[in-house]
């Protein structure tokens, strides 16, 4: 059964850190492109970042160029989202999502096709 699971959200200040997990269970992650999605409040979900299958990256969001980045233990079966220099404006829920279709680098929102239940970050002082 295929299955996705985020966690390390959580409460941190402006200008902190905060290391997001995503383990995949049921499948083996380096198959896929495997990308970070978030929702703010009242607001649509958009792409954050985005590893591919051959393990390039491919950044969603500009807001989080040289901020965040995207790594994948394949040994773990598990895709890390690292934020540093964290803003208010980076407080969603982050969710981790399988693109099972396509086979060279990042594809579009739409071509997502398995999420996982999301995580919550909040940055606040």
């Amino acid at each position: 059964q295929l299955q996705l699971v985020e966690s390390g959200g959580g409460l941190v200040q402006p200008g902190g850190s905060l290391r997001l997990s995503c383990a995949a269970s049921g499948f083996t992650l380096d198959y896929y492109a495997i990308g970070w999605f978030r929702q703010a409040a009242g607001k649509e979900r958009e792409g954050v970042l985005c590893i591919s299958r051959q393990g390039d990256i491919r950044t969603y969001a500009d807001s989080v160029k040289g901020r965040f980045t995207i790594s994948r233990d394949n040994a773990k079966n598990m895709v890390y989202l690292q934020m540093n220099s964290l803003k208010p404006e980076d407080t969603a829920v982050y969710y981790c999502a399988l693109d099972r279709k396509t086979i060279y680098g990042c594809n579009l929102q739409a071509r997502y096709d398995y999420w996982g239940q999301g995580t919550h970050v909040t940055v606040s002082s």
